[in-house]
């Protein structure tokens, strides 16, 4: 305690940067935002990081599981995987938005509904979002749901990072006022505040993709199908409850019971995603063939042992 209150004294907080701005691109009347950016980057770099891992046979093999049936999306399908999960992203952001968080607001003037320039997207709708192109795809390709939902898992701290960063660019979501030296003073703001976008960057972003990362190459984690999803859901779940400690309210709504909205809707994840990883680490390991690449070839039909 006596070195952060010696660090304060001399660092004091940080002015957000001056340099910095919400808009990425200028083209005349056209402007392009930095948090546009970052669903179609993050949403790009989990597709390419989906490649990279389901064209590596070691991670879905172990040296005592004998191969069964193809169970992976090839490069044909992950690319429907990217499209639908954006979209997933995008439609259910927003509907998440809408009525958890200001359904009242848009009841009152629906036309706001359409205003997505002004932003307006919730995590947790998203969520819902992709998991509905999760199970649309698994159904279309024949592959079993856990397999297709990991693959999402796997590449969306990428998006959620990038997203938190812009959060901060935005200066919004910012936390609670803070004397510890890394507090910002936003603009409009006479007080230093917790920067909550960056911890939930670190968090939900590098923190959670690392754990995953490990999961997967070290612990050979997609041999048990459903194992990396349930991870990415108790992951992100424990570190927005912790976040949202320090948050403000999301539209200034105060507390839902005795949770914040944000937590509310965590905890869930929070017991979703450790029953999903007991129901994965009580199966035995699978291991699928390596898969095939032509664009007509689907994967054969494979339960999960």
């Amino acid at each position: 305690m006596t070195l952060i209150v010696f660090l304060t004294s001399i660092i004091g907080a940080i002015p957000f940067p001056e340099w910095i701005s919400d808009t990425a691109l200028s083209l005349g009347p056209v402007q392009i935002k930095w948090y546009g950016l970052a669903y179609v980057v993050g949403a790009a770099g989990a597709y390419f990081y989906a490649r990279r891992v389901v064209t590596t046979p070691r991670l879905w093999q172990t040296a005592k599981t004998p191969s069964g049936p193809v169970t992976i999306p090839n490069k044909a399908m992950l690319e429907d995987y990217f499209f639908f999960a954006l979209l997933g992203i995008m439609v259910g952001g927003r509907i998440g938005s809408i009525v958890l968080y200001n359904l009242g607001d848009y009841i009152e003037n629906p036309i706001e509904v359409f205003k997505v320039w002004k932003g307006g997207m919730a995590f947790h709708g998203g969520l819902l979002g992709v998991g509905v192109a999760v199970w649309y795809l698994s159904r279309k390709y024949k592959i079993p749901l856990a397999r297709m939902a990991d693959i999402a898992a796997i590449g969306a701290p990428i998006g959620l990072g990038l997203v938190r960063l812009t959060n901060f660019i935005n200066q919004e979501l910012w936390g609670s006022p803070t004397n510890l030296p890394w507090g910002v003073i936003f603009d409009g703001q006479s007080q230093a505040r917790h920067p909550t976008q960056i911890y939930e960057a670190l968090l939900e972003g590098l923190v959670l993709w690392l754990i995953i990362r490990l999961a997967t190459h070290k612990f050979k984690a997609l041999t048990r199908p459903g194992l990396a999803t349930g991870i990415f859901l108790l992951g992100y779940g424990t570190f927005r409850i912790w976040v949202e400690l320090y948050r403000l309210p999301d539209y200034g709504i105060e507390q839902f019971g005795i949770f914040q909205r944000g937590q509310m809707y965590s905890l869930p994840m929070v017991i979703g995603g450790a029953l999903i990883i007991w129901w994965a680490m009580k199966r035995p390991p699978v291991a699928p063939k390596y898969m095939r690449e032509t664009k007509d070839e689907a994967p054969s039909k494979a339960k999960i042992k």
